[in-house]
Order: structure tokens, then sequence, then C-alpha cells
């Protein structure tokens, strides 16, 4: 296997070295897309656990970038089944156009971390016994919002780190789920084929029937310069 290509626990292994007996792997999908939700990937890993063998993760796992959507479909189910614990959290394109697209990512990744703590059957171990959320980028967007955890961050951990490989597979098959859901609620935008982003196909339909109430309003000046053409008054 790759380097480039695939994931290995290279880091996750440094960080746990330091008595750390816990990772949450944090990546998003979704930040660049026009209409959607983002969603934020949280997958935990418990080093110490004896039902959990840190080794054994699907082969075909991968940055879900790099894999197809068959590919992706088949593995994300064994992905949920290996990880110890998994959220999904998400900021909808209101919140989008709200708050901005940094805050919303983090609102995503603390309502997946809430999610994740809530229904973990040892929360308090969480603590106790060290946690450290891996985070996918060149710089830490989470500062401040996770608690008693450390943060590493660590440019394309998506592709070089299990937990974030894993955390960024499994928002994205659910990100894909929900769009397929909007593609039914508005049939005129292709969602189920671009997923929200900015597609050519895309942009034709928004110039034609301006946006849907799941775009993300003020993204659109900037994509359309012309923003006459477009009706802000939400179709579709």
């Amino acid at each position: 296997m790759s380097s480039k290509t695939f994931p290995s626990l290279k880091t996750e292994r440094e960080l746990l070295g330091s008595r750390v007996r816990y990772i949450i792997g944090i990546d998003e999908v979704g930040r660049g897309a026009l209409a959607g939700p983002v969603a934020v990937g949280v997958a935990l890993l418990d080093s110490w656990s004896s039902n959990f063998n840190l080794d054994d993760w699907p082969a075909a796992l991968a940055d879900s970038k790099l894999m197809t959507a068959k590919s992706r479909g088949v593995t994300a189910p064994l992905v949920a089944e290996w990880v110890t614990a998994f959220q999904v959290g998400y900021a909808t394109a209101e919140e989008i156009d709200a708050q901005g697209i940094v805050s919303s990512l983090v609102l995503a990744a603390t309502r997946g971390l809430e999610q994740l703590m809530s229904e973990f059957r040892d929360p308090n171990s969480l603590v106790t016994d060290g946690t450290v959320v891996l985070l996918d980028g060149s710089h830490n967007w989470l500062a401040g919002h996770t608690g008693a955890f450390a943060v590493h961050h660590q440019p394309k951990a998506d592709r070089d780190c299990v937990s974030v490989a894993a955390a960024a597979l499994l928002a994205k098959v659910s990100r894909d789920a929900w769009m397929q859901q909007l593609a039914a609620q508005h049939p005129r935008y292709g969602f189920e084929g671009h997923k929200g982003y900015g597609a050519a196909s895309h942009l034709a339909a928004i110039r034609e029937f301006g946006p849907s109430t799941e775009h993300r309003t003020t993204w659109l000046s900037r994509i359309l310069p012309d923003s006459s053409e477009l009706d802000f008054y939400n179709h579709g």
C-alpha cells in the first residue's frame, strides 16, 4: 500500500504513547458546498479495550475523496463496526448563513462530540484516562471547544491517519445520504449527483430557478457575480 494513498496508525501511536487511552479523529465534509449542511465526523478509538483491535481496520479505508461512491458505501459499515464509537454532527445551511462557515464547523463538531459523550458507556473515563482529538487541517479551528481534550491538528490527516480517515468517511456517507433526501424534496437542482457543490449543472439550476431553502444564499453572490440573476426569496 502506498503511504500517499492509505492511512496508518503512526500519529495515533505517537499520541497513545503519552499515556493517552482514547483518540478521537475529527474531520469535516461539505465545507465548500453551496447547498446542504456541513457535516463533521467524530470517530473514537479506545486503545485499552479488550474488544477492540487497533490494527484491524478495514483494508479499503482511505481518504474518502479518493474512494469511489461504491467503495465508500461498502467500507463505511465496516468502519462503523470497527471504531469504538462514532457520531456525525451537522450545521444547516441556515446556520451557515447566519454564523459563517468556521463557527458552523465548530457547532457541528461540538454537536457530534456531545452526542458521542452522551451515548458512550463510560464518558468519565474520556477525561480521567486521557483523550486527544486528532483534527485534520493546518490550524486548530476547534481551539477552546473540546473541553478537557487536547487537540493535535495535522495537515492531510484524512489521508494519513486512520482515525481521521474513519471520521471523514462516516461523515461523507452520512452527508451524501442527507443530500439524497434533499434531492427528493428539491428535484430541480440535482443534489443527488453533485451533493450541493458548484457543478455547472447546479449553477445553471440556481440561475434558472433561484436558490432553494437548502442553499447557502450568502455564498451565491461570490460564486455568481451577477446576483441580480438570483431570486433570493427561496424557491424549490
